[in-house]
């Protein structure tokens, strides 16, 4: 299914998921407690692989300050006044591959398979785009089969697997997927 970018957006706006309403804002420098606590409450397993441990407060200061920055992008989605979810981009727009974007998405297990992920990456596609962004990069642990099939349904292909690439909190090492989406491919 190929994904098309959704309108330009002026946040917060609010959707239904399965009978549910979802606001989406987008992350400001007060939301670092949430953050924190949204990584903490996720299933152990979710945190093996996190490129930014955002369950330490220093790696959400860390966050807060690279969206302050503009390297950083996070759209937040809520629900009964909770956090339930969040799609980030990251640029870095010095280096030789500043017309890339890294797409990271975190979902609460209750809002899996409902379309947030889905609803959230369309979010992030928009933002890529208003940035000139050509490709975001998505990558995940081999093991992640739920991630992979989801950005697969998102029109993500797999570019790259990297042994041994990744070490998840146990001191164990994975395999690296490394997928990416082209950009300039969407219309509006």
């Amino acid at each position: 299914m190929t994904q098309k970018a959704a309108s330009k957006r002026t946040y917060p706006w609010t959707t239904t998921i399965k009978d549910k309403e979802v606001s989406l804002r987008q992350m400001t420098a007060a939301d670092g407690d949430r953050i924190l606590a949204f990584a903490r409450s996720l299933p152990e397993d979710d945190l093996l692989f996190m490129s930014t441990d955002i369950t330490k407060p220093e790696a959400v200061d860390f966050y807060v300050q690279s969206i302050k920055a503009g390297r950083i992008h996070v759209i937040l989605a809520e629900s009964e006044g909770r956090l339930v979810g969040y799609g980030n981009l990251m640029i870095n727009e010095l280096t030789w591959t500043r017309h890339l974007g890294e797409m990271q998405l975190m979902v609460a297990p209750e809002f899996r398979g409902k379309g947030l992920g889905q609803v959230l990456a369309g979010e992030v596609f928009v933002i890529a785009q208003e940035h000139g962004l050509q490709k975001i990069v998505a990558r995940m642990a081999a093991e992640q089969r739920g991630a992979i099939q989801v950005f697969e349904k998102m029109g993500f292909r797999a570019e790259a697997l990297l042994a041994d690439f990744v070490i998840d909190r146990r001191d164990r090492t994975h395999d690296l997927i490394v997928m990416t989406y082209d950009v300039t491919g969407l219309t509006e």
